[in-house]
């Protein structure tokens, strides 16, 4: 009964195996090489099997690791000693690697937005109510809401992420931002930056979204198979419903293979009215 399950279960063991020896020796940043080595298989096959069940490739489950275990250090020590507590030979390669994994500075992360402004702004939008949080190296928050109530929440989930940052209302600093998102001026404007805070994962599905051209939709399964990770839907769609910078990177434009539009996290009406503007641009 459990025979055309066998090399499925295998590939399971092998991950497993993999994930465990990549913590134990996360220290010493071992090589693709030398993981496909341990396990006796080759690197093409071992990447294509772990990239297959993990969602990333072992490198970047390593670089994950790497980054979680320097949180947890430079919660107590500097940023130095944290890259060589984790593997890393100086500062500049924790510094790349936060940049990667979490688009912010191993400096922003360790004082949570010390020292950082961030001023947020109500807007009246052709989708609703919008929410927009920007600082100044680009848009950290873009949120949908529908009433007065959600407000507080919004600015919950904003310092949530940054407790240490200076969080003001305002809605000048904001309005030229907004302008320019639902408003464009035409090629002439300058392009919007966005701070993507996330995992290696999260953002590559992200950047999958941008290819998807105004006006046209995609399915779930089509943005995995895009991204060469054909059996990660669900990593997919949980990447997808975790995206902090509504319409600005497309999430509406991906819907169930079924053609549902339900799912969408500022809800489904505001998903279809997002369709059809840009279908009618």
């Amino acid at each position: 009964m459990l025979e055309k399950y066998s090399e499925h279960h295998r590939n399971y063991i092998r991950i497993e195996k993999a994930i465990q020896y990549l913590i134990e020796h996360q220290k010493k940043q071992p090589s693709l090489s030398e993981l496909a080595q341990h396990l006796s298989l080759s690197e093409f096959h071992l990447q294509r099997i772990f990239s297959e069940w993990a969602g990333i490739s072992p490198k970047q489950f390593l670089q994950v690791l790497s980054k979680e275990h320097a949180k947890e250090k430079l919660k107590s020590c500097s940023t130095m000693k944290a890259a060589h507590a984790v593997g890393l030979s100086g500062s500049s390669r924790l510094h790349d690697l936060f940049i990667h994994c979490e688009s912010i500075t191993p400096g922003e992360y360790k004082t949570a937005g010390l020292g950082l402004d961030i001023h947020y702004g109500i807007h009246s939008s052709p989708f609703g109510y919008c929410f927009i949080a920007v600082t100044p190296r680009g848009i950290c928050q873009l949120s949908f809401f529908d009433s007065e109530t959600q407000i507080s929440g919004l600015i919950d989930e904003l310092k949530a992420q940054w407790f240490h940052a200076q969080i003001t209302e305002n809605q000048q600093a904001t309005h030229a931002v907004f302008e320019q998102i639902f408003q464009p001026r035409g090629k002439t404007a300058l392009p919007l930056r966005l701070i993507l805070k996330g995992s290696p994962f999260q953002i590559q599905v992200w950047q999958a979204l941008l290819t998807i051209p105004a006006g046209e939709i995609s399915s779930y399964q089509h943005v995995a198979d895009n991204m060469g990770k054909s059996s990660a839907v669900r990593a997919v769609a949980s990447a997808v419903a975790k995206n902090n910078v509504a319409f600005l990177i497309p999430c509406h434009r991906v819907i169930r293979s079924s053609g549902v539009l339900n799912n969408y996290r500022w809800g489904p009406s505001r998903k279809a009215a997002m369709l059809v503007k840009e279908d009618n641009m």
